[in-house]
């Protein structure tokens, strides 16, 4: 590949920064190298800019595009706009958590490594791979899994096509790095308007990588990794990667979990300086589900530190899942400024999942999909990169529902209890099927010195068809299991369309000012449509700017947004575990994000991360039973208006290290009438310690390290329900690298 490509072209999307590294260290040789609009006007969109670029050759002498100075503390980051960029010149939002962030933590939860992010609130219910994820508020709808998000795992979707994410077959020890994207308009966000998280995995051709991992710790925490890679040739590579962790979590009841990891990846560099990369996984993930508490049981954890009851009948929930995965990355330069990338993936997944009052199962659910992507360089208004490609996706699943079959009730047939998650008679069954069909291009061009103008766009059409066939249902009122709505059939399309107007300029050597307007919609996902199917998409509008600093002792990135929201998708609760979803008329949406991070004296680094949010209603009148109010105002609940974060790490060249992190959330709302607000938590602190020596290196873990007892979560409908949040654990582990 010519050098001229330099750091805007993704020679993959694994190991962006140290490919050419890892491949010498494997014996491979080193080569060169906005407002809503019709759909056909991006659709012009892409021909006029494929016009332009069309038969335009990267002059010879031509720089790279973007050289990091060697006073500058920066890092490369891929996500945002499909190639390589340094992360002060992308022109929106983006936090990066890197390789020795990662290495630092447990890691038996994506949480571990995003918690302090600002912008991103993430809670954790049992430290499992369980996890709600918000950023900017999107994802606030979810009761379980990730919504409004668009999860990616080297490039490839996790996210179901209704925009519904599952972390049970993420395998946490295999993270290199994160990167997340804040807001809309991303070209990889297909139906998600909320933001990009990006999970980059190790490289296939990293040799570094080999390992194997031992963890034992408080509540039976156990962790098992191993990673084995061998060169195949000169030309190709494999690994293996096994992963092994668990938790009885019996701090409170019905609070476990287990996963097992399995991966295989094979890659393979031929003549042409192309790259093909291929993963086949397998995962199986066990967590049981413990259930919220009211204020008795509450305040009882408070006291003593255990929870020891919920308020819920239907205690025995969990899910168990197995899956199986594969997808295929092809890297391929096509004459001296074109780059062809396509993607295949694949999943087969399977799951049991008791929830309150049934017992859901899915036997069979297949994905399939396609990015067929391009990379073109060339000029226009200066040194150019045209990406732009085709999505291409189908879900297609079975499902059934069952009744608790082994119950406790009360005369009036009311169940108070669940003696376990056995099925009961057949409540229902769905066949359902998701399709996406995509085009997306973006336009970068350097009109002048110091600027970077970014102008891209995503239009997605999203089909969503489900099946049903309804039996019986569980009535929240009586507590008891009444006649279902029978045969039903849901087939809806939307037309989604994202774009997006970002500029970079730079300031002086270590500063530079962004800006950006972005538009995204949110598509409903199915079982919110089952439930009201005459929902809307909800279109967010961004317009952000901020400023970004980079030095070799220092780092910040501060921004201001506001972000207008129509027909904001809103969950309603009806009872503790009985929800809705309706259509808000317009939501405001304003904060300031600050990120930063200085070394005070050598191996010595401090950082401060803050949020504000202030997220209201315009307009919004909510149904709760029938009867209407008006929360046009009222904030948006269970989102701190400040969130902030202290850390601090050392590094001593003898190989001992440390890192501790405490973070604060201020007050909420509990709903969205504003009835009372809760006051967050303060300083909830965690502790890393490590030694290395040569390939040996031990670790120490303390989560929560001053035991402090206090709720992750507070949301209210008739009376107060908490999740709290876990004691103080300490996890001991040793690594041997070879």
């Amino acid at each position: 590949m010519p050098a001229a490509f330099g750091p805007l072209i993704n020679p993959t999307l694994n190991n962006p920064v140290n490919i050419e590294s890892s491949k010498r260290r494997a014996g491979h040789p080193r080569r060169a190298g906005i407002s809503r609009r019709s759909p056909w006007m991006g659709a012009a969109a892409l021909t006029l800019i494929a016009g332009l670029a069309h038969g335009q050759e990267l002059p010879a002498d031509t720089e790279a595009a973007a050289e990091t100075p060697a006073t500058s503390l920066d890092t490369v980051t891929v996500t945002a706009t499909r190639s390589e960029r340094y992360s002060r010149e992308v022109t929106e939002s983006i936090a990066v958590i890197d390789e020795a962030r990662i290495e630092a933590a447990p890691m038996f939860n994506v949480s571990d490594a995003l918690r302090g992010t600002p912008g991103v609130l993430i809670e954790s219910m049992n430290g499992g791979y369980d996890a709600r994820i918000f950023i900017r508020g999107a994802g606030l709808k979810a009761n379980y899994g990730v919504r409004e998000l668009m999860l990616l795992r080297d490039g490839v979707p996790v996210t179901d096509p209704d925009s519904f994410t599952r972390l049970d077959f993420v395998d946490t020890q295999d993270i290199q790095r994160i990167e997340v994207v804040k807001g809309p308009g991303n070209i990889y966000a297909t139906g998600s308007a909320g933001g990009v998280i990006h999970l980059i995995s190790r490289s296939v051709f990293d040799r570094g990588a080999d390992q194997i991992k031992l963890g034992i710790g408080d509540y039976g925490a156990r962790n098992l990794h191993a990673r084995i890679g061998r060169d195949i040739g000169s030309r190709q590579a494999m690994s293996l990667t096994l992963s092994y962790r668990e938790k009885n979590n019996d701090w409170r009841p019905q609070n476990a979990f287990e996963t097992v990891n399995a991966a295989l990846k094979h890659g393979i560099t031929f003549d042409d300086g192309a790259v093909l990369e291929s993963e086949l996984a397998y995962n199986d993930a066990s967590l049981e589900l413990p259930g919220s508490m009211n204020q008795a049981q509450y305040d009882e954890y408070r006291r003593t530190g255990e929870q020891t009851d919920n308020n819920t009948a239907f205690d025995d929930s969990g899910r168990y899942s197995e899956t199986w995965s594969f997808n295929s990355r092809y890297l391929k330069p096509v004459g001296a400024a074109l780059v062809f990338r396509p993607r295949v993936y694949a999943a087969y997944w399977q799951h049991l999942h008791p929830i309150t009052g049934q017992i859901s199962e899915v036997p069979r659910n297949l994905m399939l999909g396609t990015d067929l992507e391009f990379a073109h360089r060339h000029q226009l208004l200066g040194l150019s990169e045209l990406v732009a490609g085709v999505t291409l996706r189908r879900d297609d699943g079975d499902s059934r529902s069952y009744e608790y079959g082994d119950v406790q009730t009360i005369p009036s047939g009311r169940i108070i209890a669940t003696r376990s998650d056995r099925r009961g008679d057949l409540a229902g069954t769905s066949q359902t099927t998701n399709d996406v069909r995509g085009i997306f291009a973006q336009e970068t061009v350097r009109p002048a010195d110091g600027w970077l103008i970014d102008l891209g766009f995503r239009l997605d059409r999203i089909s969503i068809n489900e099946d049903a066939d309804e039996r019986s249902t569980y009535d929240f009122v009586s507590g008891t299991y009444v006649d279902g709505a029978g045969t039903t059939r849901l087939n809806q399309a939307f037309d989604l369309f994202n774009a997006r107007l970002g500029a970079n300029y730079a300031l002086s050597e270590t500063l530079n000012l962004f800006g950006v307007v972005a538009q995204g919609e949110q598509v409903p996902y199915s079982s919110e449509l089952a439930d009201n199917p005459a929902l809307n998409p909800a279109t967010v509008r961004n317009v952000e700017i901020g400023l970004k600093g980079r030095a070799r002792h220092w780092a910040f990135d501060i921004s201001m947004f506001q972000m207008k929201v129509e027909d904001e998708i809103i969950q309603v609760l009806e009872d503790v575990n009985d929800t809705s979803f309706q259509n808000a008329g317009r939501t405001d949406k304003s904060g300031v994000e600050l990120a930063s991070n200085f070394e005070l004296t050598d191996g010595l680094w401090a950082g401060f991360n803050y949020t504000y949010s202030d997220f209201r209603y315009d307009d919004f009148v909510e149904v709760v039973s029938g009867t209407e109010f008006d929360r046009s105002g009222n904030r948006l609940p269970q989102i701190p208006r400040h969130q902030y974060s202290v850390f601090a790490s050392y590094r001593h060249p003898i190989g001992v290290s440390a890192r501790v992190q405490t973070d604060t959330w201020g007050e909420y709302e509990v709903d969205n009438a504003n009835s009372e607000t809760f006051d967050g938590y303060d300083w909830v602190t965690s502790l890393d310690l490590a030694y290395e020596t040569g390939p040996h290196k031990v670790s120490a873990h303390a989560q929560n390290l001053f035991d402090e007892r206090y709720a992750v979560r507070v949301t209210k409908s008739r009376e107060l329900a908490y999740t709290p949040g876990a004691p103080r654990s300490l996890l001991i582990s040793y690594r041997y690298q070879f």
